[in-house]
């Protein structure tokens, strides 16, 4: 192996994440394995001090360089060709770029390698030879362009000389033309004679400049013709010409001129290119015959060659002719016609246009290396860059057009997982071309998170007597990283038990999906409560973990009799004494019970179950208390038998036998209870669920007692009102414009009192299509009870042997106990509710009849709806019997009747208010003995009220 140390240039690029530039170079050809250089000897970093130290490629482009990863070495991997690799191009450069990480840190390294060139080609002529005619006459120092010799080595090892074969009239001149290449042609130094020589055979040798020096050769055959009077003459013999690379086909390149004095056709001249021009020429361009003009045939590109050399020949038609020769150049003139080029090359990747990074690289992190490039050339191939997407990121440049990307802070993948960045890259050309290229950061998970329960403590609840191998509940924690790092399996921390035992006997927990499951049945009376931690870890490196508290609650089951503590049983039976004279009252034992269960499951409560005698009663707190006093006839020995209930869902009880043994000792007052429940009180135990479904009920009773009251009271008010309308002996009422009745009528809706008249009006009502008037007599009634509707009532004055019949209603809407202005609310109460009678007095005294023996009024009940009127009617004149009445007092009473132009024997009025029925009349009648009824065809007196309707005749 071959290790080339001569030439080592190491460059320095100080930057914040350490940035450096190391040029090696290697030969073409040279043999796989020829180490290049070492990174980790020239970059003085030891791969002893740390043995994480790595060099990593970050984006490899060919594999004819290896590098070991450990240190660095740089080696041939595969043969280089130069001129397959750079054609001529007269530098040839590996570059690449390496991430060296030591000390936890990262260092990126761009390498360029030289390739030099071995002189391994020999110039080659296009052709073996080459004919050459010359006029014998042509003047001397005329040139003619030989062939020029290709060799694709560059710098020493190219064509630096040519050489012919030894002659006396020819000489070859040597010249570099502006891309470097050298050409030749062969000067004419002594004039030419045909008659004297014809023909000229020179070999002409094309050498470079390697060691050792390597050749080629071709062969001129020269012929030397007659003398022509005159040859085409070009009026420059070289040309220089610039066109524009964007130069579209068919533009016009330059024009040759070549002037020949012969007349005829000796003197027309035609132009083309010399034979043998390269066939780059004759694809690129074209000349016009006639003209001389040259012309683009196809585009140029100024990036691929800069210059063209043309060879124009100019000819007549002459016979003999010879022709004349220019050389023109052609410079090609750059255009801005290239946009910028973005290569991007991550640290890391697994995939084009995404690069990675780890969330734990610390501030200024490189992440990945922008080159940028133009074809152009001058402010054309000046390019500015730059960054945008998110303010973590920036540009740092690294060297020349190359950039680095680093982080502007720490990085946190939970947060943010993902960048996507835009590279924006410009040239100054006018007009501008830009280059946008996104690119991706994918921000990779380290072991950063912890698994986090989503409860510090679980409470669970367990109900005792429980299968072993049964689901409790199932822990869950979050782990926020990714892969393995955020893969938890779970764990139960070792600890104790209540009782000693670990924990690991009493609860299971699934590594995989953190479900509780128990491994024992749990009992309530011994172990009511356990407490554990489970750990929840990741995958990662190094692993996480957490913890969560687990709190196990053993829930009591109904699982255990109640039993008896006292009295001590023996076979499940007792003896309790029990004094012979204990009276009613006498607490004859306490019984106490007790239940290994809580709560409900241990709430107990005594009963007797057998007591055949029936002489004793318990309290549910076990208190047996003697109902009625011992007798000789109880006998000696006295049993039951009495059972304690839990209360649980599912009650469980004991009994016992408790016999009571009388005895001579007398009992103590102390051991008598002072109160005692009844039987029925002891029965009636009502619960808050019992209470309110009995009001729940009695409300709806009374809902429908009032739906039913309303019904009845309705339709009583619509008999009334059909019934108020009729009257009970027409519906023709007493007008209020009857000149008879003006003194009676005052105005309407009022009391009004005549002292004058013999009739005074009480109450008048217009709510009715027809009048209304209600009046009293002018001599008193006898006393009786007094009936009430629902808003008005008849009472008596308590202060004046009259009678005054009270109508009041204050209109406002009151009930009936309410009203205001009503006569049986407030003190109206307290006196005796009375009525009255309509018993004439009077004029009835002149009678024997009525004076000795009262008559009795003749009443009917008539029902009528509710709401109807009550009419109160009279005549000033007695009531006489039709049997007693004589025929002038009678007359004098029919007189008076028609003064008030009355046509009826009694006058009706329709309602102006409500009253009850005159039941209350009929039982007074009943209740005097009296017997005689009286038919009565004069004017007679006539009530109606709300219910019923006493008609008097």
């Amino acid at each position: 192996m071959k290790f080339h140390l001569s030439y080592f240039t190491l460059l320095c690029m100080i930057c914040n994440i350490s940035c450096t530039t190391t040029k090696y170079f290697t030969y073409e050809e040279d043999a796989p394995g020829t180490e290049i250089g070492n990174l980790s000897q020239d970059l003085k970093i030891d791969p002893a001090e740390d043995p994480e130290t790595s060099f990593k490629f970050i984006q490899r482009t060919n594999s004819l360089i290896e590098m070991r990863q450990n240190d660095g070495l740089l080696t041939v991997s595969d043969v280089i060709d130069r001129e397959e690799l750079c054609e001529r191009s007269p530098q040839c450069f590996l570059t690449f770029d390496v991430v060296a990480f030591s000390k936890e840190k990262f260092q990126l390294i761009h390498v360029e390698i030289e390739v030099r060139d071995i002189n391994d080609n020999s110039p080659r002529f296009p052709r073996n030879e080459t004919h050459l005619d010359i006029s014998e006459n042509a003047p001397l120092n005329s040139r003619f362009p030989l062939d020029v010799a290709v060799d694709h080595d560059v710098g020493d090892n190219y064509v630096q000389t040519y050489h012919i074969s030894h002659n006396s009239h020819f000489v070859v001149e040597v010249s570099t033309r502006d891309d470097g290449e050298k050409s030749a042609e062969l000067v004419l130094t002594k004039t030419l004679d045909r008659e004297t020589e014809e023909f000229y055979t020179i070999e002409v040798t094309a050498t470079d400049g390697g060691t050792p020096a390597k050749f080629s050769s071709t062969t001129v055959y020269i012929r030397v013709l007659d003398f022509n009077d005159n040859s085409p003459t070009f009026e420059h013999n070289s040309l220089k010409v610039e066109l524009s690379e964007d130069s579209p086909i068919g533009a016009r390149v330059l024009k040759v001129h070549a002037f020949d004095p012969d007349a005829g056709i000796n003197g027309e001249v035609v132009y083309g290119f010399i034979e043998g021009s390269p066939s780059e020429i004759t694809r690129l361009f074209q000349i016009d015959l006639i003209t001389g003009e040259v012309t683009l045939k196809d585009s140029v590109d100024y990036e691929t060659k800069k210059s063209y050399e043309l060879n124009i020949q100019a000819s007549d038609l002459g016979a003999n002719s010879i022709a004349s020769t220019c050389r023109a150049i052609v410079d090609v003139v750059d255009v801005n016609d290239n946009a910028p080029e973005i290569s991007i090359k991550p640290m890391t990747s697994t995939s084009d246009g995404v690069a990675f990074i780890t969330e734990s690289a610390a501030e200024e992190s490189f992440v990945a290396l922008i080159s940028t490039s133009d074809a152009d050339s001058g402010p054309n191939g000046y390019v500015r860059t730059s960054l945008e997407g998110h303010e973590h990121f920036k540009l740092q440049q690294a060297y020349s057009d190359t950039f680095m990307i680093v982080t502007t802070t720490t990085l946190d993948r939970e947060a943010i997982p993902e960048y996507n960045l835009t590279v924006i890259s410009e040239d100054l050309g006018t007009p501008p071309f830009k280059t946008v290229k996104h690119y991706t950061i994918r921000i990779t998970d380290e072991n950063d998170n912890a698994p986090m329960f989503s409860k510090a403590v679980y409470e669970v609840s367990v109900i005792e007597n429980n299968i072993p191998g049964s689901y409790m509940t199932t822990v869950v924690a979050r782990d926020l990283d990714v892969g393995k790092n955020g893969k938890v399996s779970y764990g139960l921390i070792d600890s104790k038990a209540p009782d000693g035992s670990p924990i690991s006997t009493f609860v299971s927990v699934d590594p995989h999906s953190g479900s509780l499951y128990t491994l024992r049945s749990f009992n309530f009376e011994s172990l009511k409560e356990v407490e554990f931690a489970v750990r929840a870890s990741d995958k990662g490196f190094p692993s996480l973990s957490s913890t969560t508290l687990i709190q196990i609650r053993v829930v009591d089951e109904n699982d255990n009799f109640p039993y008896f503590t006292y009295p001590v049983l023996r076979n499940n039976s007792a003896d309790v004494p029990i004094p012979f004279n204990a009276q009613s009252g006498y607490l004859a034992l306490k019984l106490t019970a007790q239940d290994e269960d809580s709560g409900v499951n241990s709430e107990l409560s005594f009963h007797i179950l057998e007591d055949d005698a029936k002489l004793f009663s318990i309290e549910k707190t076990g208190e047996i208390i003697l109902r009625r006093k011992l007798t000789a006839e109880c006998g000696d020995v006295l049993q039951i038998k009495v059972s304690v209930v839990d209360n649980g869902r599912e009650q469980l009880s004991s009994t016992a036998t408790v016999r009571f043994v009388v005895t001579d000792v007398g009992s103590q007052e102390d051991q008598v209870v002072i109160l005692l429940r009844s039987k029925d009180e002891e029965t009636l135990e009502f619960d808050l669920w019992t209470v309110v479904i009995v009001g729940f009920a009695g409300c709806c009773v009374l809902l429908l007692t009032a739906i039913i009251v309303l019904t009845v009271t309705c339709a009583i008010k619509r008999r009334r009102r059909n019934f108020g309308r009729d009257g009970l002996y027409g519906s023709t009422p007493l007008s209020k414009n009857n000149p008879a009745g003006s003194s009676i009528y005052a105005a309407p809706n009022a009391f009004l009192r005549s002292e004058g008249d013999s009739m005074q009006p009480l109450y008048e009502d217009k709510s009715m299509d027809f009048e209304e008037k209600l009046f009293l007599p002018c001599k008193p009634f006898e006393q009786t009870f007094l009936w009430q509707d629902e808003k008005y009532c008849l009472q008596r004055s308590g202060t004046s042997n009259t009678d005054q019949l009270s109508v009041k209603d204050s209109g406002k809407g009151d009930s009936d106990f309410n009203d205001s202005d009503s006569d049986i609310s407030g003190a109206a109460l307290k006196r005796g509710l009375t009525t009255f009678q309509p018993l004439a007095r009077g004029s009835f005294n002149t009678t024997g009849d009525w004076k000795t023996k009262p008559h009795v009024i003749q009443t009917r009940n008539i029902p009528v709806p509710s709401g109807s009127a009550y009419t109160i009617g009279f005549a000033p004149a007695p009531f006489y019997n039709t049997t007693h009445v004589s025929s002038q007092t009678w007359r004098e009473n029919h007189s008076k009747m028609n003064m008030l132009n009355t046509q009826r024997a009694v006058q009706t009025f329709s309602r102006t208010g409500t009253l009850p029925s005159y039941s209350a009349h009929q039982t007074r009648r009943s209740m005097t003995g009296v017997q005689e009824q009286t038919e009565t065809v004069n004017d007679g007196f006539l009530v109606s009220a709300s219910s019923e309707v006493a008609t008097t005749f």
